[in-house]
């Protein structure tokens, strides 16, 4: 029978890792982990282990994810090489990922519909509705806005927990960050400015003579864009495609997550989890913050770094 090594990771920081957790984790893998740490005391655990080279990843992270199932605990089984190795190249979407909001539901508040563009909004990120399509939609309900709101609606942008450190420690460690965002370039400006993002690259909203003109500037940046900026990141730094990391929560990130070396569905719709789960180079963080992106990639606590 041929086998393989793969990694299991379990992860939480909403609450304490327990003694009990990992005992439960260890005794479904039984004989068949070669070894086991606490790579972050109390917020990540993984094991080392064999299994059929034909098994399903997801059988496993199911059966320990399960066994968690009372506890916040995040559980993901990928390859070996893949745990393994810290990537070189981070490709991040940016709303309800890098930061917490959404900007067209906040800009959508200003013009009292956010309710409409919040529903829009959601289901285009299940994969319900064509996001090029919903994004127009939405687009179009801004005609007439002051484009001076932009600016003051750019206020409201909080980071998502973990994010900073993210950043911070993989460029401290030489990886190459882009944030690709399906929004738009007026708030992935700010972020990337402030998180020290080496590139950014979104959507462009029309304005004339002051006012938003309710129309999106071609090509929009979609589902296929954001697999393409990944792609050509790396081929521009001559980077192995296992090497880089891809991080998103909606339908239109799913592309460019099952190319990355590591395709991280973060807090994301349940659809998208469960599709990013099924990815052999996926893995899903719902309960973690930013910083169960740097577990992954066999980053200890101690070499997390706060900007």
């Amino acid at each position: 029978m041929h086998c393989r090594s793969l990694v299991l990771t379990a992860a939480s920081d909403s609450a304490p890792l327990q003694a009990d957790d990992i005992a439960r984790a260890r005794a479904l893998l039984g004989d068949a982990i070669l070894q086991d740490d606490e790579l972050m005391p109390g917020r990540a655990w993984r094991a080392l282990f064999v299994a059929a080279e034909t098994a399903p990843l997801g059988d496993f992270r199911r059966r320990v994810a399960d066994a968690l199932a009372h506890r916040p605990v995040d559980v993901n089984v990928v390859a070996d090489d893949i745990a393994y190795t810290r990537k070189q190249i981070l490709v991040a979407d940016m709303e309800s990922t890098i930061i917490q909001q959404e900007m067209l539901d906040e800009l959508g508040e200003l013009i009292g519909k956010r309710a409409v563009i919040e529903d829009i909004t959601s289901r285009a990120m299940r994969g319900e509705l064509d996001f090029e399509a919903a994004l127009k939609a939405r687009v179009a309900m801004l005609a007439g806005l002051d484009a001076q709101v932009l600016d003051d609606v750019a206020e409201r942008m909080t980071l998502m927990p973990g994010a900073r450190e993210l950043i911070a420690t993989m460029k401290a460690n030489g990886a190459y960050c882009a944030l690709v965002s399906g929004g738009f370039t007026v708030f992935t400006q700010r972020i990337a400015r402030d998180l020290g993002f080496d590139e950014h690259q979104a959507n462009t909203l029309e304005v004339a003579g002051g006012k938003i003109t309710g129309r999106v500037l071609e090509p929009i940046l979609g589902r296929e864009a954001k697999r393409h900026a990944l792609e050509r990141i790396a081929r521009t730094r001559g980077v192995d495609m296992i090497l880089t990391l891809a991080v998103g929560d909606g339908a239109n990130d799913l592309d460019m997550l099952a190319a990355a070396g590591l395709g991280v569905a973060f807090r994301a719709k349940p659809k998208v989890a469960a599709a990013a789960s099924d990815l052999p180079n996926g893995a899903v963080v719902t309960h973690g913050d930013l910083t169960a992106l740097l577990a992954l990639q066999n980053y200890a606590r101690a070499d997390i770094v706060s900007d």
